[in-house]
């Protein structure tokens, strides 16, 4: 799942009714889940967070900016909050499967949208910036809105896109791609703010003022303060003490948690609070935090026991969620904290016993059907794979100090096979619930009228694009079954040798999965008028069951070879 936060502030906090249309435009556009709108009647601002596709995301931020230029109108604007428009800032950020340079392409593409079709201007800030000094959002918004007029006819403040005339009503908008901000508090078994500040300034990026034996500032021979630099980048800490909860706390803000991961920090705050006397009772998780993180911490953790970390999602995330002491305060319920999780479907097909799965399929629907159970069929041959795997991990002593080396190796490759064998089975457990879903997607295509030439015109590429989807993705399972074949040959070669049959029966299942996806391949490709689409779709496809074929022969023949 392709997954993009938009978070943007828009400078009205006072009135429901706008804030209200403003977040309807966003919520009018499909496959966009609405996580928070926060309005502030001091600042009168309102920051919003949704998430979606990439695609989708693009579209319902400009539907917002768009939305908030007609009902909102700056001449009459005033608050606590700096600012310079009406769309004040509009910041993408990547959560899944997506990198930060996808969501400074989304930031340009909707900036230079904006700048065309709003008239309004428009200036990129943070991992978009054009130029270093624009990067910093307030060097952007210096004068704010009030300063606009002026500062549009300084080529120095020209704007990325868009008109250099100035907007009275809209004011300028400012976007651009930043990483995930993670609000997050570690609990300490102290009511004294004074020590949660000093480990705040220890660990974040700022660091402290260096002082002297009087506690009075140093500074550098040109007179300016000099600073300690703190443990951790991307880290911004302050301490304070909350009297509902009676205890102290570190309010942390990772702005890059793929640098320095909450997991880390907390681990070494306990550390250090350990050296003062102080104890590290849990920690709080404020607003949501993406699925990686949590999977990060978890694996992290398993790790540091020394036992296997390829196990489900599940287990990660419960790993994760009481060695990070998350529940101290308040329950943690991932689906409520973890992003993915809050906007997931209900009622999935993955979500349903054997039992109920296997009646369904049985009924007279004909979703789910072959596409879903080829992705299951490949989804149990990486449970396998994997399992093979944990079987290999500390199972064996050893002779020799030579023997028990070679075999740590040979762990450390199965450990990896495992954990790579748990991705690729989340995958394809995705893909059953994808396949019928792109099923239906084609089957309501032909649905849409067609009594007018233009709707003849929107039925049919809606037909198209929904029939090459549905064949796409089939397609995407033979390729991950394949990748589950080459993973049970490692795990036959290399695996623990009373687990053989099980690698063997994961390629049989993985070239099932593979054979199937095929046929559902083929039986789409007649319906696709683009030719050449056609032909490059058949030609990977039989390439890869080509491949399958071979690999997966060669798997049981060494299967059976280990078994005599």
């Amino acid at each position: 799942m392709k997954l993009v936060e938009c978070v943007p502030n828009f400078s009205e906090g006072r009135d429901r009714n706008i804030i209200k249309q403003i977040t309807d435009a966003i919520e009018a556009v499909e496959d966009v889940s609405l996580l928070d709108v926060d309005p502030g009647q001091e600042t009168n601002r309102t920051v919003v967070t949704f998430v979606g596709s990439p695609e989708a995301v693009a579209e319902a931020a400009f539907q917002a900016v768009k939305k908030a230029y007609e009902v909102i109108d700056m001449r009459n604007h005033t608050g606590a909050h700096p600012r310079m428009g009406a769309t004040d800032v509009c910041p993408f950020v990547p959560v899944a499967e997506v990198s930060m340079e996808d969501c400074i392409e989304i930031s340009k593409k909707v900036g230079k949208r904006v700048g065309e079709e709003l008239q309004i201007p428009v200036y990129l800030y943070e991992n978009s910036a054009s130029s270093p000094e624009r990067q910093n959002l307030a060097y952007v918004r210096k004068g704010e809105y009030e300063g606009l007029e002026e500062k549009l006819k300084d080529p120095e403040y020209k704007p990325d896109f868009g008109p250099t005339e100035f907007n009275a009503k809209a004011g300028a908008l400012i976007t651009g791609a930043r990483e995930f901000l993670i609000a997050y508090n570690i609990n300490l078994n102290t009511k004294d703010v004074k020590k949660a500040k000093d480990l705040a300034l220890i660990i974040r990026e700022k660091g402290r003022r260096k002082r002297d034996e009087n506690y009075q500032p140093v500074c550098d021979k040109n007179g300016n303060i000099i600073q300690i630099p703190g443990l951790f980048t991307n880290v911004k800490g302050i301490g304070w003490y909350i009297p509902e909860y009676g205890q102290a706390q570190i309010s942390i803000n990772f702005t890059n948690y793929k640098i320095s991961p909450p997991h880390i920090v907390f681990d070494k705050v306990r550390e250090l609070a350990l050296e003062r006397g102080l104890v590290v009772t849990g920690s709080e998780l404020v607003g949501l935090i993406p699925l990686e993180a949590m999977l990060m911490a978890g694996k992290y953790f398993l790790q540091n026991q020394g036992v296997s970390y390829a196990v489900s999602e599940k287990k990660l995330v419960h790993i994760a969620t009481i060695s990070l002491g998350l529940s101290d305060i308040v329950p943690f319920d991932p689906n409520e904290k973890i992003i993915e999780y809050r906007i997931a479907k209900k009622g999935l097909l993955v979500d349903k016993t054997i039992s109920d799965f296997v009646d369904e399929l049985a009924s007279d629907s004909p979703a789910p059907g072959g596409g879903s159970v080829a992705a299951l069929c490949g989804s149990l041959a990486a449970g396998l794979t994997s399992m093979v795997g944990n079987l290999t991990v500390g199972k064996r002593k050893f002779n020799t100090s030579e023997e028990r080396i070679a075999y740590k190796e040979n762990e450390k490759v199965m450990m990896e096979m495992a954990f790579k064998a748990q991705q690729l089975k989340k995958k394809l457990l995705n893909a059953i619930d994808e396949d019928t879903e792109a099923f239906n997607k084609y089957m309501s295509a032909m649905k849409l009228p067609k009594k007018t030439n233009e709707e003849k015109e929107i039925r049919k590429y809606a037909i198209q694009k929904a029939i090459i989807n549905a064949t796409k993705v089939p397609l995407e399972t033979m390729k991950l079954c394949y990748e589950v074949i080459k993973l049970s040959q490692k795990a036959g070669e290399k695996g623990n040798p009373n687990a053989v049959s099980d690698a063997g029966v994961s390629a049989i299942s993985a070239l099932a999965g593979a054979k199937g996806a095929f046929l559902n391949v083929k039986i789409n490709l007649p319906s696709i008028e683009d030719e050449q689409v056609k032909k490059e779709i058949l030609f990977e496809a039989e390439e890869i069951l080509k491949d399958s074929k071979i690999l997966s022969e060669k798997v049981e023949k060494l299967v059976l070879e280990k078994m005599k």
